[in-house]
């Protein structure tokens, strides 16, 4: 099967999962907006990570690991750092969103790796998450920002485009960054 039927075909379902719960997501505790936010917490990066796989691209599947990491654990110690109480009373822990943290780190993946015409419906997804955060009252509009942009510099500082290479260069004198890219 083509690579690319391959692909469309899987963020084809990664949209119709995203708005099916975003919709259809029964009343949970904190209502059916949290609940999809935390299905799409955890949609958005396997979407990314199966979209590496499904495309046997073994270097995009070390990148998107290593920009989740990165992205997990800044967002992490920024919240053992700043121990900010939630809007909801619930904790001391609400500065960055881990959810948008790592959603927009899964969507920026996609988008730095595979390009904008698939990453657009995963950032709808995303900024989803973030809104649903703050609809449920477990983060301020503040702290959804923070993630997100935890999630995307993670994402785009970890990632290169597919089939381009990013090196450092250094010589006499100087230092700098080599680009690459196969046509």
């Amino acid at each position: 099967m083509n690579r690319r039927i391959v692909r469309d075909i899987f963020l084809g379902v990664l949209l119709t999962a995203s708005l099916v719960a975003a919709v259809c997501v029964p009343e949970a505790e904190g209502g059916a907006t949290e609940r999809a936010g935390d299905i799409l917490f955890v949609l958005i990066p396997a979407a990314a990570y199966g979209t590496a796989f499904f495309l046997d691209d073994n270097e995009g599947e070390a990148q998107f690991l290593r920009s989740l990491v990165a992205s997990s654990g800044v967002t992490l110690a920024l919240k053992l750092a700043v121990n900010k109480e939630r809007p909801d009373g619930s904790g001391d822990d609400s500065f960055p969103s881990l959810h948008t943290s790592v959603a927009f780190q899964g969507a920026a993946f996609i988008q730095k790796r595979y390009g904008w015409r698939y990453a657009i419906p995963v950032y709808a997804g995303a900024v989803f998450t973030g809104y649903s955060r703050v609809h449920a009252r477990k983060h301020y509009a503040v702290d959804v920002a923070a993630g997100a942009a935890v999630g995307i510099l993670s994402g785009y500082c970890l990632t290169t485009m597919r089939g381009t290479r990013v090196a450092p260069v250094a010589g006499n004198g100087f230092y700098g960054l080599s680009v690459s890219r196969r046509w």
